[in-house]
């Protein structure tokens, strides 16, 4: 009888043992969180960041000479009627003697046109008209107000500045040479007016800006390949030009313009853009900024995060509670819900399952890394714990992966900045036109959870400078 009863006793023993290791060995199965996610891949690559490219230009007044004497050659204006103007009984052809000179003051062009003329006279002797004909020439001088209008013609308005005779006119009559360089004159200062009325009519039409700035404007819409590696291109799509008043400095002409418009990158094959054949309309403005910034990124795909992390993680034990319970990481998966990432941790030991957490990405400059914070447990998985495992819920196991779970991007980011930077030093769009530009800062901005990756955004600023040297 004895026996049989130790025999009872140890049964139930070996039972309540069975019993309490089920117990403490609970299998979890909590609702795993939805997947979910608020932008693709391509809506981040493809945001867009107004920024300013500042060209400051400079024209030497000897390439404005250049355009304006490769414009006005040989013979500029005729009168071939004696009878007109009240009948002058005057006729004459003017010819460009030499090289158009420009200078600038107080805002102004001044321009000396060297000037031939030929003239046929009508000049009384004894009460009969006789015929005369003679050559001579002078400097005729204007100054100009030079503008831009907003469909980028060129608008002067010219003012006759007076003259200087370099060989005067005579005529020869009976063997005797008589002046006439007082009608002359009063015929020269009658048709000033309609001379400076030409001149600006043969500059509007001749002086022609929107094809340079036309080809400006579609290099500048050029994708530039950043990097083979990643497949990036950066793309500017400009919307607005810019433009401050002229200014004269010495024998220069300084401005200064931008383009203003939108920057991004963009992955994969090189973006095709096509050609404009217009420009919008001219803004002038009293200040050109010469801020610029864009874009870079960087992608851990959620593949790639999740061996980070296993390699982190898995194999891992902790024990709680005095070492009361342990529990051991078997495996990590991660993906997105929203803003979040959500974290599927399985766990053996004192509790048996998949456990959720979730937290909200960020990017940390200092460590250059992707880090989460505000880890805390999916409600489900919450829930589940604080009826069954307490001690899980208030230990230090969420606060532990927060902590040690980070991702590092630093590489990418850097080798992107470093091939941005190359690509804004002496970078030559075409002949005379030259791209500086210098990243003064890199700030972060977000990490985006996407349907295949994490993609942390960080805006590079600084500034891009399009020198131009002279007109071409």
């Amino acid at each position: 009888m004895h026996g049989k009863y130790v025999t009872r006793l140890v049964i139930i023993g070996l039972l309540v043992s069975i019993l309490s290791c089920q117990t403490s060995q609970k299998r979890l199965n909590p609702k795993a969180p939805k997947e979910a996610y608020n932008t693709t891949e391509m809506e981040v690559r493809n945001e867009r960041f107004l920024s300013t490219v500042h060209v400051p230009v400079s024209i030497a007044l000897s390439d404005v000479e250049r355009q304006i004497n490769a414009q006005v050659n040989g013979l500029i204006y005729e009168d071939n009627s004696l009878d007109d103007n009240n009948n002058d009984q005057f006729m004459t052809k003017v010819w460009k003697r030499g090289t158009i000179m420009v200078s600038a003051q107080d805002s102004l062009f001044q321009f000396t046109v060297p000037l031939r003329i030929w003239a046929k006279a009508g000049v009384s002797v004894l009460g009969f008209m006789q015929y005369k004909e003679t050559e001579f020439e002078i400097d005729l001088r204007f100054k100009s107000k030079f503008d831009l209008d907003p469909d980028w013609s060129v608008h002067t308005q010219t003012q006759a500045d007076g003259y200087g005779w370099v060989r005067k006119p005579t005529v020869s009559v009976i063997g005797v040479n008589i002046p006439i360089t007082n009608m002359v004159a009063r015929l020269i200062d009658k048709n000033l007016g309609t001379i400076s009325k030409t001149l600006d009519q043969q500059i509007r039409r001749n002086i022609d800006l929107r094809a340079p700035v036309l080809k400006a404007w579609n290099t500048l819409r050029e994708p530039y390949l950043l990097s083979e590696k990643y497949r990036t291109y950066l793309q500017v799509v400009p919307k607005r030009v810019l433009i401050t008043p002229l200014r004269f400095e010495g024998r220069l002409i300084r401005a200064t313009i931008g383009i203003e418009g939108y920057t991004l990158t963009t992955t994969g094959a090189k973006p095709d853009v096509r050609p404009v054949v217009s420009l919008p309309n001219l803004t002038v403005v009293s200040q050109v900024k010469d801020d610029f910034q864009i874009g870079l990124l960087s992608e851990a795909s959620y593949p790639e995060v999740a061996r980070i992390a296993a390699d982190e993680f898995v194999g891992k034990s902790f024990s709680f509670s005095n070492d009361r319970y342990h529990i051991t990481i078997t495996g990590m998966d991660l993906y997105g819900q929203n803003e979040h990432l959500i974290i599927k941790a399985g766990i053996k030991g004192t509790l048996n399952g998949d456990i959720y957490l979730r937290g909200k990405p960020y990017y940390d400059p200092k460590d250059q890394t992707i880090s989460l914070k505000d880890l805390q447990y999916d409600l489900d998985t919450k829930n589940i714990l604080a009826q069954s495992a307490s001690w899980l819920l208030k230990g230090t196991f969420a606060r532990t992966l927060e902590k040690q779970l980070t991702i590092p991007v630093g590489s990418q980011l850097a080798d992107m900045q470093k091939l941005l930077q190359q690509q804004l030093t002496n970078n030559q769009l075409a002949k005379g036109v030259v791209m500086n530009g210098h990243i003064d800062e890199i700030k972060p901005d977000q990490v985006y959870l996407t349907p295949t990756a994490m993609l942390a955004v960080v805006n590079a600023r600084g500034r891009i400078d399009i020198k131009v040297d002279g007109l071409q």
